[in-house]
């Protein structure tokens, strides 16, 4: 079976030819062949060899953790799924601890103990091969219509994460409920599908990046009604008189000095949503004594999210469904390319340019 695997003791990625192919190994499990899988942030920190690890015991990884498949086969107490079925699979699996209230109760992505499983990233193989086998409950079955779009439908759950979070947040304030105006810091495919889940919640949204018109980020912002402004022509002290008061900044772009600059035009009550993890060492200099003062006077919140539960997925296949129907043919236009495996290494060295690029199989 061909996959896509870094091997961290000889510090290579290539694609092997001779990968064994996943069997079937109980009833509730579901052999899947993968269709696509997008490529992110997380998989250059891999191959970069400053994340992950392979399972115990193997001395590599199959990389990717973003995928589409198709349902080959499915063990004999399998429901809801059959062969011929559209399936997007969930990421992290829970850890084993008892003590851990969090993944006894289904939501491994807030683990208390670090000791959980995350495919194609912390001990156990993704998605980019040609075939791979996933328990039942970690999969989601994909409507038909949204072949072309479903494989952005992990990096959508980030966005769906932060949302369900700050909905509860807002009930810190009584008096009002309703979407204010929010910031999105970063126009990657993580920002723009961020963008467009902020406007679905009634959000009036504004992309804040660097790279200054045009260019096909902005043009992706802009092409679903949100304004972009690049921090290259616009400083910060400007941004908020430009967006309005900031309840929300959705940081997608792992630049802490960037965030931190952001964290300024934040409005009082707001909430600062960290998304990104940085990917390069950065100086970095606060004035402490200034931010602290407008945390505390201002009410302000700062929340870190990172992964997706069981909710966030369907959550992100429904709005996929919903973006398509408002922006015809703008999220088909968020996928840039479409590679055969053997180009991962180049598209995530970040070398081709453009929104999003996915590895297809078949």
């Amino acid at each position: 079976m061909k996959a896509v695997a870094v091997f961290p003791k000889s510090r290579e990625v290539r694609v092997i030819d001779d990968a064994p192919e996943p069997r079937l190994r109980s009833p509730t499990q579901v052999r899947v062949r993968t269709l696509e899988v997008g490529v992110c942030g997380t998989d250059k920190e891999i191959i970069d060899f400053r994340h992950g690890a392979p399972p115990e015991g193997e001395d590599f990884l199959i990389l990717g953790h973003e995928a589409l498949g198709e349902v080959v086969e499915v063990g004999a107490s399998v429901q809801g799924l059959k062969a011929g079925d559209l399936v997007v699979p969930r990421v992290r699996r829970p850890c084993p601890h008892e003590r851990c209230e969090a993944c006894r109760h289904g939501y491994p992505d807030f683990c208390v103990t670090g000791d959980y499983t995350e495919r194609g990233i912390q001990k156990a193989h993704g998605f980019c091969a040609e075939f791979f086998v996933e328990e039942v409950a970690y999969l989601h079955r994909v409507p038909a219509g949204l072949r072309e779009v479903a494989v952005l439908t992990e990096p959508l759950t980030i966005a769906e994460k932060a949302l369900r979070e700050l909905e509860r947040l807002k009930e810190r304030l009584p008096w009002s409920t309703g979407p204010g105006r929010a910031v999105v810091l970063g126009s990657g495919p993580v920002g723009l599908l961020g963008a467009m889940a902020l406007l679905r919640a009634g959000y009036r949204t504004t992309m804040y990046s660097r790279s200054p018109k045009p260019n096909a980020k902005a043009e992706a912002s802009e092409g679903v009604g949100v304004p972009y402004l690049s921090s290259k022509e616009v400083p910060v002290e400007e941004l908020r008189k430009l967006a309005g008061p900031v309840d929300v900044v959705y940081e997608a772009a792992g630049a802490s000095k960037a965030a931190f600059e952001v964290l300024r035009a934040l409005g009082p009550n707001g909430v600062f949503i960290f998304t990104g993890v940085p990917g390069r060492k950065e100086p970095l200099e606060l004035e402490g004594a200034a931010l602290l003062k407008q945390l505390v006077l201002n009410n302000q919140l700062v929340l870190g999210t990172v992964n997706a539960s069981d909710a966030d997925f369907a959550a992100a296949l429904e709005d996929l469904g919903h973006f398509q129907a408002r922006w015809p043919g703008r999220v088909e236009r968020l996928i840039t390319a479409r590679h055969p495996p053997e180009d991962f290494q180049k598209i995530v060295s970040g070398k081709a340019g453009g929104i999003k690029h996915v590895i297809t199989f078949g």
